[in-house]
């Protein structure tokens, strides 16, 4: 939890600097994370402790020019790598990206089931049940099949999680007889 609430100030910050020179963070921290995402050795470079913070730097600044990330940026990472904070990235670009998704009027979120798709039915009734907890927002969701999910669905959008599975059910009916 502590990390996350780090993240988020950080994220804040990159947010703010990125507003104040008019770049578009959340497209260059995605396009950051998808270059790391494809290369095990970058990653293991930039987050690994057994390199200097000199050798990250340099392998960071060599793949920025590439990939064209603005000077801020840039500087705001090689921050993170100096500070000993750049696990954090991942938090980070996270962070920025519910951020930039709420500003923008529409929120990511996962439903998870035990079927191996989410019906077009279903699936607007979840974005109907969203709407009405968050306000109107537009709903992206993506769907994953949860072999722990007996039947039912576990919708988390955001802070918010609605539990509408039968695992779920049975546990308050439980609590409820047993008193606990």
């Amino acid at each position: 939890m502590k990390d996350s609430n780090i993240a988020k100030v950080y994220a804040n910050t990159f947010i703010e600097l990125a507003i104040s020179e008019n770049i578009d963070v959340a497209k260059e921290l995605t396009d950051l994370t998808a270059v790391i995402n494809m290369s095990s050795e970058l990653e293991n470079v930039l987050f690994l402790e057994v390199f200097t913070d000199e050798e990250k730097i340099s392998v960071f600044s060599d793949v920025s020019k590439k990939i064209g990330l603005s000077q801020t940026i840039e500087s705001a990472v090689k921050y993170l790598i100096n500070e000993k904070r750049i696990g954090l990235l991942p938090l980070i670009y996270k962070e920025v990206i519910v951020q930039d998704d709420a500003k923008k009027g529409f929120l990511r979120g996962i439903v998870e089931g035990s079927t191996d798709d989410l019906s077009g039915e279903y699936r607007d009734k979840l974005i109907a049940a969203i709407k009405k907890e968050v306000g109107d927002v537009n709903p992206i969701l993506s769907y994953e099949k949860n072999e722990n999910i007996t039947a039912g669905y576990k919708v988390t959008v955001g802070d918010l999680q609605l539990d509408a599975t039968v695992d779920n059910q049975l546990k308050s009916f439980k609590e409820s007889i047993l008193g606990k």
